[in-house]
């Protein structure tokens, strides 16, 4: 005690968060894994399937990639130093742009960081305290963020809606902002489900608004040669990732010529990052050599996801709206769905629990993650074990 005041613990509202999380099942644990095969990894000494992973293609492991990756490390360093518009802009990250907007169908294409540092950076740059945003009600954590970030005015859309959507347009023509951005994933990523790109991009243009679409789980899996859902649509701006179906790391943003620039003066995400390693660029480059010619890939990828949907539903299991690799089993509570985790481990499979603030209170599923290296032996063996789980 201090002149008659008691001291204070100053990390009493850590302490208070923690058990608050324990008692409501949602404190989170990291775990070393080790990966041992394409889609197989190393728990505390037991090899587990890995039904967890947005490796959609396979090719985190890919010898093309690792190959450039090392051929990379070794001309160009560990680091690339600085920042893009310092010293960091090396001519690789220049290369795999070109080749990066010829996949997507766009004038130019920007590499980032993350996905997550992307839509952080990415919506405020394109938002002032006078735009409207309308997102989506089941938008990524990042995106969401993002908006937060932008300080204007949010419009939280009815998930996957056009009618809604088209009325929220109409009570905001005319109204009193400076224009509006729309915001959507083209695969909502806990949910497995697809916008309707299409339908919005004729909205957003019938209505003089900017579209934003996050393909980071449509990148390399849908769309033709696996460019994606927006590939050939009016969308003002498509955002993606490297760390899933391309293997890597990092994210782009492929866009207008128009906008490119803007990006590159306005976007701080970008501004003010040193650029990403060249190893991870050479692993990108790689990925964007093999991609296109994936089909077969592509079809076995969507081919098991189906036969993985079906067969859950038809064993009581709800899968929700999913129409991609994305397959959530939703099982309601925390400790239902932890309880199912562990059944699913103790089999020798790799399926983590989705529990809120994640998702919403009584939505907690085991997101279930396709790769097309995953066998239809491992898919049936998989509803197997969700068969034989006996809910406490």
């Amino acid at each position: 005690m201090r002149d008659g005041i008691e001291p204070r613990d100053r990390y009493s509202f850590i302490d208070d968060e923690l058990k608050r999380r324990e008692s409501a099942c949602q404190f989170r644990r990291l775990k070393p894994l080790v990966p041992t095969g394409g889609v197989t990894v190393d728990a505390d000494g037991r090899e587990m399937v890995n039904f967890s992973s947005n490796d959609y293609l396979g090719l985190s492991r890919h010898p093309l990639l690792v190959e450039r990756a090392a051929e990379y490390l070794h001309k160009y360093g560990v680091g690339a130093t600085a920042s893009r518009l310092v010293c960091g802009s090396y001519d690789c990250f220049h290369r795999v742009e070109e080749k990066l907007a010829a996949f997507k169908g766009t004038e130019r294409a920007l590499v980032l960081n993350s996905g997550f540092q992307a839509n952080v950076s990415l919506i405020p740059a394109l938002a002032n305290k006078n735009t409207l945003i309308i997102s989506d009600s089941l938008n990524h954590a990042s995106i969401i963020q993002g908006v937060l970030s932008s300080r204007c005015r949010v419009v939280k859309a009815p998930h996957n809606d056009i009618t809604a959507m088209r009325k929220i347009l109409e009570e905001n023509r005319g109204a009193d902002h400076s224009g509006i951005l729309i915001v959507t994933e083209s695969v909502f990523s806990m949910d497995g489900d697809i916008a309707n790109i299409k339908a919005l991009s004729a909205l957003a243009s019938e209505f003089d608004s900017l579209l934003m679409v996050d393909e980071a789980h449509a990148t390399g899996v849908f769309g033709p040669k696996g460019a994606g859902l927006c590939h050939g649509l009016p969308v003002d701006l498509v955002m993606g990732t490297f760390g899933k179906a391309l293997g890597s790391f990092g994210a782009y943003a492929a866009c207008s010529e128009r906008m490119y620039h803007y990006l590159v003066n306005r976007c701080g995400g970008f501004i003010y990052s040193t650029a990403l390693p060249p190893s991870v660029v050479g692993a990108v480059d790689a990925a964007l050599d093999l991609v296109p010619e994936m089909d077969a890939e592509r079809k076995n990828l969507a081919d098991n996801s189906l036969f993985l949907r079906e067969s859950l539903n038809a064993i009581g299991f709800s899968t929700g709206a999913s129409q991609s690799q994305i397959v959530p089993v939703i099982i309601g509570g925390e400790a239902e769905t932890l309880s199912l985790s562990t059944h699913l481990s103790d089999n020798g499979v790799l399926a983590v629990a989705i529990r809120p603030p994640t998702v919403e209170r009584g939505k907690s599923r085991i997101r279930l993650s396709l790769s097309a290296l995953h066998s239809r032996e491992m898919v049936k063996n998989l509803v197997s074990v969700f068969a034989s789980w006996k809910r406490p």
